[in-house]
């Protein structure tokens, strides 16, 4: 059998309208606990949460904190009900951030109620606040990322995150994040600030954790029905208070890397991402290659995604013969567990929250940006070689580079900071659909072609971003230099 992980993400990016449509008609449970979602919400003078998510092209104009909180919430309890009514049981369930909250509602801990009302608190606790902080992403391990925050020596100044072996999560106050941004720059260590509603994870939330354990209401607290390991603290979640776990959570380092390789060790074979897009199961696949992710609501069919995972259940030996070849769960290749992890491994950093707390307008298609895992500079100039055969149809430019160049170029710099071996990069294949490239890797992508062959009008083509293939790329470099070459 195949043992899954659920995970839950935190404050990500606002659900798509209509995301839980199909769920909401198949499934009577997944009904009932929008039901319940909405009642708390109208106590607590909120609009009723699932209508936009159900209803396709519904919009909000009443989205602050809260709304955003309770939709995530609801999509990620749907998303779980529909794994269990398909026959999928976990192992353990793991939430990152505020997610916590959503895995002690989906384990039976808390009710639905008593969660929704929870993390409502919470949010205004944190508004009431106002601290005025920052999140940074830094692509660096949790060791380097802490002594960049030790190097400026203030107590509110502290590594919240540990992600991945490459990402970790700086948080503090505003000022001092744009130093610790400016130190990481010059070191070449990429990073990221997060526009995140609620900075946590820091001593200077004491306040509010303060605040919420004075005003929240207390909830009973059942025995569950499955595990809940908490990234926080480092253990299963036992009979502690709820109050206390998020509120506690709020000061406190989320060892996300930690808690995922433990749950692997001890025997999980798949991760399985009870949200919209792949938020934690990126730092699963960063933190163990070849391991089974699984994110259903990503895929064309989440339903018959879910059965596949079911059918993987029944026949370990497909699971595994699965594993040792190149898949992709709807995100990119994924390294063979057969050979170890190549220097050029990444990990990634999600701007729907890296440490699943981004408060940014829902996009098109997940937006994240990667990190290597060590930061080489832009790729500088090749030395003058010997002369190259070209294709007729690319024939050399006037400033000296002719296609095949600029796309032998194209793929080393790619190859590089994705992590991928060069050769795997063909030049028709789509950077997102077939790579896995979202936008804003691309966009970061993109400002190297632009600085390796001086050409800024570079990083303003969308267009680059809309066709996305080494190919169109190649093809617009060596135009632009042909005519910058004519001026």
């Amino acid at each position: 059998m195949v043992d899954s992980v659920f995970v839950m993400p935190g404050t990500v990016a606002a659900p798509r309208g209509g995301i839980l449509c199909d769920l909401h008609n198949r499934y009577e449970t997944v009904r009932e606990t929008l039901s319940r979602i909405d009642k708390a919400a109208r106590e607590m003078g909120l609009p009723n949460i699932s209508t936009r998510l159900v209803e396709q092209n519904e919009t909000s104009d009443r989205r602050g904190p809260e709304v955003q909180y309770l939709e995530i919430f609801a999509v990620s309890i749907a998303t779980h009900h529909m794994l269990i009514a398909e026959g999928v049981k976990p192992v353990a369930i793991v939430g990152q951030s505020i997610g916590e909250l959503w895995a002690l509602a989906a384990a039976g801990h808390l009710s639905v109620e008593d969660a929704a009302r929870l993390a409502v608190a919470r949010s205004q606790v944190l508004t009431q606040q106002g601290w005025g902080g920052k999140m940074l992403a830094v692509g660096v391990d949790g060791r380097r990322a802490e002594s960049l925050a030790e190097l400026i020596n203030h107590p509110h100044l502290v590594l919240a995150c540990e992600n991945a072996p490459r990402q970790s999560v700086i948080s503090g106050p505003e000022a001092l994040i744009e130093h610790v941004e400016r130190v990481a720059d010059a070191l070449g260590w990429p990073s990221l600030q997060l526009d995140v509603p609620h900075p946590t994870h820091t001593p200077a939330m004491a306040q509010a954790a303060r605040a919420l354990r004075e005003t929240a209401p207390r909830v009973p607290y059942g025995a569950g029905r499955w595990r809940v390991r908490s990234p926080w603290m480092g253990r299963d979640v036992g009979d502690d208070d709820p109050v206390d776990l998020v509120a506690g959570a709020l000061t406190s380092r989320v060892r996300m890397l930690h808690t995922i390789r433990e749950l692997h060790a001890a025997g999980a074979d798949a991760f399985v991402e009870c949200g919209e897009w792949p938020v934690v199961t990126k730092f699963v696949e960063a933190s163990i290659p070849g391991v089974q992710c699984v994110v259903p609501l990503s895929e064309s069919d989440p339903v018959e995604a879910v059965r596949a995972l079911v059918a993987d259940s029944t026949d370990v030996g497909t699971f595994r013969s699965r594993l040792a070849a190149p898949s992709r769960n709807g995100d990119g290749p994924v390294v063979r567990v057969s050979e170890p992890a190549s220097a050029g491994a990444v990990a990634t950093l999600p701007v729907a929250d890296l440490l699943t707390r981004t408060a940014v307008p829902a996009p098109a298609a997940p937006v994240s940006y990667v990190a290597p895992v060590s930061a080489p500079a832009p790729a500088a100039p090749a030395p003058p070689a010997a002369p190259v055969t070209v294709a007729p149809v690319a024939s050399p430019s006037p400033a000296g580079l002719d296609y095949d160049t600029v796309l032998t170029e194209l793929r080393t710099l790619y190859g590089d900071f994705l992590g991928y071996p060069p050769d795997l990069l063909g030049e028709d294949d789509g950077l997102e659909a077939d790579l896995g490239v979202e936008s804003l890797k691309q966009v970061a992508l993109l400002g190297r072609v632009s600085d390796r062959f001086d050409l800024p009008d570079l990083r303003s083509d969308s267009s680059l971003l809309t066709a996305g293939t080494l190919r169109r790329i190649a093809e617009t470099v060596v135009r632009a230099r042909a005519e910058a070459a004519g001026r």
